[in-house]
């Protein structure tokens, strides 16, 4: 008999793997979110993670969304997929993982297989998902039924590092099922599979996936907060380093999200209980957990310096989703600038293009601007002291008014008064990835053509880290599309 699988949990991961599994066999899709499954099956993914195309042509396979347990009965692999948060405390919240394996255990049958896919700490699988299994079921694991794990590695906004693209880990509880997990994935993973010995090696390879690039972006983090005090540009620094072969180029910034910033949550509550405090794990966590603090703080001394009125400034804030391409607003550290800011008097305005204002307001109570409302006299209107910008948004967001510019035949005078009446903070990555978006060379030269006959010789002023930036003649390189930038301090 061929498997029938049932994916328990739609969201950025059970999706696309649904997705891929429905190309090769029978699939139920499952999902205690109504609105989620009526969605999907108008063919409409809210993650973003699947086309309309691909949702559609997922139902045309066979697949089936539904709520109803009824409708997985007859599946004999169950893969669970749905989130393990952390609570207020940063502890691993396993209710959601909890509750799946009972909903499993309703419909468990013999012989049938479960694999969990959700980031937890070694043991969780066997130690607390295996006993509910069998408490409902009323069956013997390892005798009646089988589990496995499989680690997801999907990388929410990546259209490039798809899940069949991106090699899977497997395992499973005896040799044999081991094989079979292995197989089953290795059918649709194009990029091929890794069966690790065991199930806790499994879950924690995943574990410290996260927790790694946790503890890497920290260092950066902390490299910028030292660099900062000298006065060295931490990009350049970077970008230095980075000649280098085997320099890891990751880039200062905020950590949230709901895998690296709580991935390593999971892995320090196990440590601890068993008795070893994971100091550098801890300390990576707190680094990480305070860019936010500093980056406001940053920017209120940066506004003192420009003279800007700290209480009752203006504050535009264009991103809350914890990553850029991406809607998803979980455990977003841009929160805790915009409280930060608002302690020190400022009102705050948010906006983002990406993510669902319904969910912004009931997880934070912000009420998001209009993400259609962004015309240059708008701007003017209503943001008349200080714009704040997160670099990744704000990158889109200038390229749109300069495509705008572009449309409706406004001058560029017009496009650079807007950028200095707002007092724009811009640093030089932004200003790059803009001059790339633009990037054909007739517009670069044209910008810069236009704006020496407005303001003479002078050079592009922004305000950032050393405050002047001036374009270079020669900014593109046209057969590979990269930008050179001449930096006068």
């Amino acid at each position: 008999m061929k498997d029938k699988i049932c994916i328990i949990g739609l969201g950025y991961v059970g999706l696309p793997l649904a997705h891929a599994f429905s190309s090769k066999y029978p699939v139920v899709g499952f999902d205690i979110n109504e609105k989620r499954i009526e969605e999907l099956n108008n063919g409409y993914d809210r993650t973003e993670e699947l086309s309309e195309t691909q949702v559609k042509e997922t139902i045309k396979n066979g697949m089936k969304f539904s709520l109803d347990i009824n409708d997985i009965k007859d599946c004999n692999i169950f893969i669970v997929t749905v989130p393990t948060p952390i609570d207020r405390n940063n502890k691993p919240d396993l209710t959601p993982l909890i509750k799946s394996s009972q909903t499993v255990g309703k419909v468990l049958k013999k012989n049938d297989i479960v694999i969990y896919e959700s980031t937890v700490y070694p043991g969780v699988t066997e130690d607390i998902c295996v006993p509910e299994l069998e408490k409902v079921s009323g069956l013997k694991f390892n005798v009646d039924f089988f589990a496995g794990y499989s680690p997801e590695r999907i990388n929410p906004g990546d259209k490039e590092h798809t899940v069949t693209k991106i090699l899977k880990v497997t395992s499973g509880s005896t040799p044999e099922i081991a094989d079979k997990v292995d197989n089953l994935y290795k059918s649709i993973i194009l990029a091929g599979t890794h069966k690790a010995s065991s199930i806790k090696v499994a879950e924690a390879s995943k574990v410290i996936e996260n927790t790694q690039r946790d503890v890497n972006i920290a260092l950066i983090n902390e490299l910028s907060l030292i660099f900062n005090t000298m006065s060295i540009n931490t990009s350049e620094v970077i970008a230095a380093a980075a000649t280098k072969w085997n320099f890891i180029k990751l880039m200062p910034g905020l950590v949230g999200g709901h895998c690296i910033g709580v991935d390593p949550y999971y892995l320090t509550y196990k440590a601890e209980e068993l008795g070893y405090k994971p100091n550098l794990i801890l300390g990576a966590r707190q680094i990480n957990n305070g860019m936010a603090k500093y980056i406001a703080e940053r920017t209120i001394k940066l506004m003192i310096k420009k003279g800007i009125q700290i209480k009752d400034s203006k504050v535009l804030v264009l991103g809350i989703t914890f990553k850029e391409n991406c809607p998803d607003a979980r455990n977003t550290k841009v929160i805790d600038i915009i409280n930060e800011m608002k302690e020190y008097g400022c009102f705050v305005d948010v906006s983002d293009y990406w993510a669902d204002k319904n969910e912004v307001k009931h997880e934070y109570g912000l009420s998001l601007i209009d993400k259609y409302n962004f015309e240059l006299q708008n701007i003017i209107d209503n943001i008349d002291k200080f714009l704040l910008v997160v670099e990744d948004y704000f990158i889109n967001f200038i390229v749109s008014l300069w495509e705008e510019e572009q449309q409706t035949c406004l001058n560029i005078q017009e496009f650079i008064k807007t950028i200095e009446q707002k007092k724009i903070i811009i640093t030089k990555r932004i200003l790059k990835e803009f001059l790339y978006k633009i990037n054909y060379k007739k517009n670069v030269e044209n910008f810069i053509r236009r704006y020496r006959q407005t303001r003479g010789n002078k050079s592009l002023e922004f305000i950032c880290k050393k405050d002047l930036i001036l374009l270079c003649k020669d900014i593109i390189r046209d057969n590979k599309q990269t930008i050179r930038l001449k930096i006068i301090n």
